[in-house]
């Protein structure tokens, strides 16, 4: 029995090892054994990043965009970095005060990876578990693509913003930014510049690293709704009332599951999703007058805003096919229980397999804000929203 539980151990760290090492970072990991001296550490790290970042980042971008209020190409300069910044403080608030109640959550991740398990019902979980890799490790190329963009490149003097004399009177800095004292001489500038720096590289790793459990917890549990389908699935060749009765337990372990990460990132995925269809509108506009006016832009920038583009449009695309795949899932559970021939078995097993029929039919969504559901429905009436408010802009630009 030792072998199937240390391959289950080492299956478990290769599932979770990146997006704990992020986390850890930041103080965020949820860690079910922890000392008191731990957990102060933890949180004055956190409460750290959230000083550091809106003393050093939030508030001198807002500064900025005081200061060229009502330029809607410098607005969209700013609020491109602004409105993720402030989305990231949120996430990182919400996460820690979520914390300790995502912490089941993880212990049945670890549960579901020591315990014995089939070939097959390993074969589901790696599959699930390699999706949530390829995900994280291409956010990590992102991340290094985008600080290339916004803090090597300056350091040469080229810059993928909209620089202007209000913005950026004297050196290049990798954000929009407006500070209270002079920034343009040294050692100022090159202190400045550095904090910068770092900030950014903990605000990407904050972002990211949240999002990314996010998808770490859900196609976790997309696979233990796969092994439960396929185990419902059978039931007609080998069927007995104990058996029920240990998938109606796992299936509503996973829905509380489900329910508590609903609670968590719900109006983290608000908050997304409003800022998403702002910058959506901004960078449609921008694309307008691009052909609009002929303006003269260098192909590097015309890559990186494009690249910026696709990327936003693909990372709210990607939160919307979880929340698909999560909702398909648990739907196949009630059409395998329903495909049985549950009307040809003994009274009592059949009693207990409606019960979960009838709790599969009630539909099973991560919502924004509880107010509508993560589907890829929803991203299209946003993606049309985004388009109805682009010719808005344009006509106000006209």
């Amino acid at each position: 029995m030792e072998s199937p539980k240390y391959n289950g151990y080492q299956d478990f760290e290769w599932a979770v090892k990146l997006n704990r090492f992020i986390l850890n970072l930041i103080g965020l990991w949820p860690k079910t054994v922890q000392n008191s001296r731990q957990r102060l550490m933890c949180n004055f790290r956190v409460l750290v990043i959230l000083l550091s970042l809106t003393l050093g980042l939030l508030i001198p971008s807002i500064h900025s965009l005081t200061r060229i209020f009502g330029d809607i190409i410098l607005m969209l300069d700013n609020l491109q970095y602004t409105l993720p910044l402030i989305s990231c403080l949120i996430r990182i608030v919400i996460f820690w005060w979520k914390k300790e109640a995502i912490i089941p959550v993880v212990n049945m991740i670890a549960e579901d990876w020591l315990k014995v398990k089939s070939a097959q019902d390993r074969s589901v979980m790696i599959k699930r578990a390699r999706s949530a890799r390829i995900i994280i490790t291409f956010a990590f190329c992102i991340m290094g693509t985008g600080v290339f963009y916004l803090i090597v490149l300056p350091i040469f003097g080229i810059s993928m913003r909209d620089t202007t004399n209000i913005t950026d009177p004297g050196r290049l800095m990798p954000l929009q930014t407006y500070y209270i004292y002079d920034v343009t001489n040294s050692p100022q500038y090159e202190l400045t510049y550095i904090s910068q720096s770092i900030y950014i590289i903990v605000s990407m790793m904050s972002y990211s690293g949240i999002d990314n459990f996010l998808g770490l917890l859900v196609f976790h549990i997309c696979g233990q709704l796969e092994i439960l389908k396929n185990r419902l699935s059978s039931f007609d060749k080998c069927v007995n009332s104990h058996e029920i009765k240990i998938c109606i337990i796992r299936h509503m372990r996973l829905l509380r599951a489900i329910n508590i990460i609903e609670d968590t990132y719900n109006v983290i995925l608000l908050f997304l999703f409003a800022y998403f269809a702002i910058l959506f509108a901004f960078y449609g506009f921008r694309i307008i007058t691009l052909f609009d006016e002929e303006t003269d832009i260098s192909f590097s920038r015309l890559i990186c805003f494009m690249a910026t583009v696709i990327n936003i449009f693909a990372h709210m695309c990607l939160y919307c096919a979880l929340g698909e795949i999560l909702v398909a899932q648990c739907n196949k559970i009630y059409y395998a229980a329903y495909s049985n021939k549950w009307y040809s078995m003994n009274p009592k097993i059949t009693h207990n397999l409606l019960l979960l029929m009838i709790r599969g039919s009630i539909p099973v969504y991560l919502t924004a804000g509880k107010i509508f559901p993560i589907t890829m429905a929803t991203f299209c009436s946003l993606v049309k929203t985004s388009v109805g408010y682009i010719s808005v802009l344009h006509t106000m630009r006209s």
